[in-house]
């Protein structure tokens, strides 16, 4: 049984592995760093695997490969250059794959792979061998529980194979975070029904297994061993007998407990013959066992005549169809074998394409993980896949135009031809974005040659610098790095990959969006052959999406989560645009909840998020506002709302309170524990005792409201002092005094400090339903009481406060730590189970969890989809839009949805339509020509916010506008001017068609300048 053990004294660098940390766990990454990989074969699918698994950050890499390089390698194989021709391929490549991660050693393994050799390793990849070497070796893997993976990439196509021993356990076959819920009922039977809160439904599934904490009355279900699951719908499932324990009273949650899984692999040889497919597209069912069989035969085919078939070669093509005929004895399910698609098979075989290589590296990459882990399902156990629509039909592909050129692209070549090579050089592409996602798609397009032709060039902006949590999936840059551009970074790293790129690549800093239209305007983005996104963000996605459909250019959009990604291409006139569908909202907390009745960590996180900002910026912000605006005080209070709080703030910061020495911020510490974690939980009791009744006789504290209990302070409790030490800090850097870290210092302080004794209050409002109307009692007097103390700004000199701006990075700072202490201290209070650092990290960073061999496999799948564009298809069935999820493992891939249309007075258009007019017109002139040559009558004409033309408007003012340049109409109205490199000014229009019904209608644009 593959069980695995752990030196548990490993210590994992979380700046470097925060974000990857998220998606595989402490206990995952654990046993990462005690396993050894081979990897063998150093072509580009070999170089990826290894790029990816070092990264991910495992014991030691080895490298196996004596192939000598050659210039085909160019290809795909990023760490070659042209002076390494001739060398052996694995020995250029290991210092050039030591630079990635510091805690992962690269070694070169030279000779034999012999069964002692391989006994050091937890697991074997092989990339490049033929097949008889590696059944031989796949032999010796599978008796020595060595876990053995054999990938390969040819052309369009591609496979992979794992084999992982017998009883290999997977400890978390999903990934997902464990489900839980509150109860409202458990009934006492054969088959006990447990009923949850109507507030959230379960999301558990039949097999799934639960355990139980916090249930009065039949509290022999209290950490009970985890029960199985059969679920009666979303509210409801079952658990077996209950008939012998308690009667169910109230309370209790239930939590998921994930159970082992335990797989039992063939070996290579015997799968052979019957294989266990994993469907990668399910639109293609047929294809697996026909690659399978295919795969084979083309390696047949190189061990007989020593080469790969020749590009386009139609004898070599038939020998191999031939080969894989004679292979179909060999499987019980025959497939019925379409000769077009073996014979591309062997007509791509000596090819290499960066972006599979891309795919195909993620997946195995990911795979090594899951075997030296345990984490994630493995695939079972091959995957085959194909994009042959990619294959160009706007080029000739024939065998003298696919044969090599002694050119590094002659890996591309091979499959696409020497004119679409031409074509993709001759390529303007836009990339929005240089993180993960834009290093890993710079790497592909290097590689792909794009862009490097006479009338090619890349752009690329990103106005990030690098930090240290990026060099774990931003693969081109480097800790010395830290600090720089993104953007001129990542190019000077892929100019070092593909020399043809010098001078190829304009680099830019400024973000898109409407401040920058000035950079990216109408000349800029006319002369562009397409957009690739790379962004971390809705915002900006949806202002690129508005720009592509405005410009007319395709967009190639993807993102992840994750072991989750997701590709979508946007093609003018044919698809929807990406803002064409949304994802749903994100849940919010109701208020209540978060004041007075939260009921999970979630609930508490969110609560400190709030309460650093209302301790640490707003406050600092305000004083800053009020020392520096002469009307603070007056906008303020025109505000209404929280009015009366900002400029009590102030008071207290800039007079009442304001520190001039660290003892007394950590007194000010000292009184909000006080405040914060006694006395408002003790007014709240006050008002809402433990055994309260609601109007309808029911207990107040039950369901989701859990009632609290006040904490008295103990400087001994470590998770107390925490707080004061982090809250004073915090306090002390607003104010720009020095702070203290000093556990001594803080025990001694807090002796000297005398907390005042406190007493609930009678008439206290406490908001209790999320749509209650709190009204705030209007003390008037005492505000202008305040106003009148406020001390004249112009008697505090150069006085600043220093906000502290939310850097959950940065682990020096108190930020984090007091958010963590005081959710936990509020956690405390309502008996909610207390979240370390890490996990409150994540949720109060909203960190977006991120791994290297995602991000690697979508950007292959995007690319895929560039080659496409590039060859300018119009068939929408050509073209994919892809999900994946490495952890399950799950694939689906879906043809774009076409651009909805739409219609008036029996003419059709969709979002990429609008009506061009292209001279500066008068507005009547405008009208007329809606009414002439479209038999549309113009009844409104906005632009941007502002409203130009109504038919209901005052009569002169029309008459005035009327007769007006639009450009001038555009100008009055907006009282601005429009910007100098503005050309064109977008109108919509409300019209009546010629039946008098109201009609949607294209927007227009209007040329206003030459």
């Amino acid at each position: 049984m593959s069980k695995m053990n752990v030196d548990s004294d490993q210590t994992i660098d979380e700046s470097l592995y925060s974000r990857q940390l998220y998606v595989l766990g402490h206990d995952a990454m654990k046993k990462m760093s005690v396993a050894h990989v081979l990897v063998v074969g150093l072509k580009g699918l070999g170089v990826e695997i290894a790029k990816n698994v070092v990264l991910a950050g495992v014991k030691s890499v080895t490298l196996w490969d004596p192939t000598p390089a050659v210039v085909s390698d160019l290809s795909a194989q990023f760490y070659l250059r042209p002076e390494d021709i001739g060398q052996p391929r694995a020995k250029v490549t290991q210092p050039r794959l030591a630079e990635l991660n510091q805690y992962v050693p690269v070694h070169l393994l030279e000779g034999e792979l012999t069964q002692d050799v391989l006994k050091k390793y937890k697991v074997v990849v092989i990339t490049e061998m033929p097949l008889s070497q590696q059944l031989a070796i796949s032999e010796i893997c599978h008796a020595n529980n060595i876990h053995f993976i054999s990938a390969e990439v040819r052309g369009l196509f591609g496979r992979i194979f794992n084999d992982f021993g017998e009883q290999f356990e997977v400890i978390d076959t999903t990934g997902e975070e464990p489900l839980h819920g509150m109860i409202a009922a458990v009934s006492k039977e054969a088959e006990g029904i447990v009923t949850c809160l109507d507030e959230t439904r379960h999301g558990l599934e039949d097999g799934d297994f639960v355990t139980f904490k916090e249930i009065q009355g039949m509290t022999e279900l209290n950490d009970i061993e985890p029960r199985k699951v059969k679920v009666f719908g979303p509210y409801s499932f079952s658990i077996g007998d209950t008939s012998a324990f308690g009667d169910y009273k109230n309370g209790g949650l239930f939590t998921q407990v994930k159970m082992p899984k335990y797989i039992d692999f063939k070996s290579f040889n015997a799968s052979l013959t019957h294989p266990e497919f994993l469907i990668s597209d399910f639109a293609k069912f047929d294809r697996p066992m026909q690659l399978h069989l295919g795969f084979q035969a083309l390696s047949t085919f190189v061990e007989k005549n020593g080469r790969y078939p020749k590009p386009r070669n139609e004898e070599d093509a038939n020998q191999v169809l031939e080969l894989t005929k004679a292979l179909l004895s060999t499987v019980d399910e025959k497939p019925e074998l379409d000769e077009k698609i073996i014979k591309e098979l062997a007509y791509q075989s000596s090819g290499e394409l960066s972006p599979m290589v891309a795919v195909y590296g993620g997946l195995a990459a990911q795979e090594v993980l899951k075997a030296v882990s345990g984490k994630f399902n493995p695939i079972y156990q091959s995957m085959y896949f194909d994009a042959l629509e990619a294959l160009p039909t706007s080029t000739p592909l024939s065998e003298e135009l696919c044969a090599p050129i002694g050119s590094r692209y002659d890996g591309q070549i091979a499959v696409f031809g020497r004119a679409f090579q031409e074509k993709i050089e001759n390529t303007k592409e836009f990339l929005v974005g240089a993180g993960a996602i834009g290093c890993e798609m710079l790497k592909n397009w290097a590689m792909m040659g794009l862009g490097t032709g006479p009338n090619g060039n890349l752009i690329i902006t990103d106005m990030d610098t690098i930090e240290k949590s990026n060099l774990n999936r931003q693969f081109l840059f480097r800790p010395s790095d830290v600090g720089k551009l993104k953007s001129e970074c990542a190019s000077a790293a892929v100019t070092q990959m593909n020399s043809n790129l010098t001078g190829k690549i304009t680099i830019h800093q400024e973000r898109v969006g409407p401040e920058t239209e000035n950079v990216y305007d109408d000349d800029f983005f006319e002369a562009l052959s397409g957009v690739t996104n790379a962004l971390d963000n809705v915002e900006a996605r949806k202002y690129m999406d508005r720009r592509c459909v405005y410009y007319r250019k395709p967009l190639l959009e993807s993102g992840t989560l994750g072991t989750k990604g997701n590709t979508q291409v946007i093609l003018p006139f044919l698809t929807e645009s990406y803002s064409s569908s949304q994802d749903p909202p994100e849940k919010s907390i109701p208020i209540c909840t978060l004041k007075n009745f939260p009921n999970a960590i979630e609930h508490t996180i969110q609560w400190a998020r709030d309460l650093f900002e209302g301790y640490f910026k707003q406050p600092a912000d305000n004083v800053n506002l009020y020392l520096t605006q002469p009307n603070f005080v007056d906008a303020t209070l025109k505000q209404g709302g929280t009015s009366k709080d900002t400029i009590e703030t102030v008071y207290k910061f800039l007079a009442e309170e304001k520190p001039t020495t660290f003892a007394e911020c950590v007194a000010w510490a000292r009184f909000k524990f006080e405040e914060l974690f006694s006395n408002n939980i003790r007014q709240l009791l006050f008002n809402f005792p433990p055994d309260a009744v609601t109007s309808s006789g029911q207990p107040f504290w039950s369901g989701p409201k859990r009632a609290p209990t006040p904490l008295v302070f103990d400087v001994n409790n470590r998770a107390h002092l925490d707080f004061i030490i982090d809250a004073a800090n915090l306090h002390a850097f607003n104010y720009g005094i020095q702070g203290e870290e000093n556990d001594d210092y803080f025990r001694k302080a807090l002796g000297d400090i005398i907390v005042p004794e406190f007493k609930p209050k009678e008439g206290v409002k406490i908001q209790v339903q999320e749509n209650e109307n709190m009204e705030t009692d209007n003390a008037g007097d005492s505000l202008d009481d305040t106003i009148s103390k406020l001390p004249a700004p112009s008697t505090q000199g150069s006085f600043r406060l220093t906000p502290a701006e939310f850097e959950k990075d940065d682990d020096t700072n108190h930020h984090i730590d007091f958010i963590t202490a005081a959710s936990n201290l509020r956690a405390m209070n309502y008996g909610i189970t207390p979240a370390d650092r890490y996990k409150t990290k994540f949720i109060a960073g909203k960190i977006i969890p991120a791994i290297a061999t995602t991000t690697a496999m979508v950007t292959g799948l995007v690319c895929l989809e560039l080659y496409k564009i590039l060859d300018e298809k119009k068939d929408l069935e050509q073209y994919k839009n892809g999900f994946a999820n490495l952890a399950l493992p799950f694939f689906a891939f879906s043809e774009p949805i076409a651009a909805p249309k739409l219609e008036y007075n029996g003419k059709e258009f969709s979002l990429w339509d609008r009506f061009d007019i292209n001279e500066d017109i008068t507005l009547r002139e405008f009208i007329d020509y809606f009414k002439n040559e479209h038999s549309l009558e113009v009844t409104m004409v906005s632009s941007g916010v502002s409203m130009l033309y109504s038919f209901f408007m005052n009569k002169k003012k029309a008459e005035e506008r009327l007769n007006m340049k639009l450009s001038k109409v555009v100008e009055t109205v907006s009282k601005k001017p429009i910007p100098p490199h503005v050309k064109s000014v977008i109108f919509e229009i409300c019209c009546n068609d010629a039946d008098d019904e109201d009609v949607d209608v294209p927007y227009v644009r209007v040329r206003v300048r030459p």
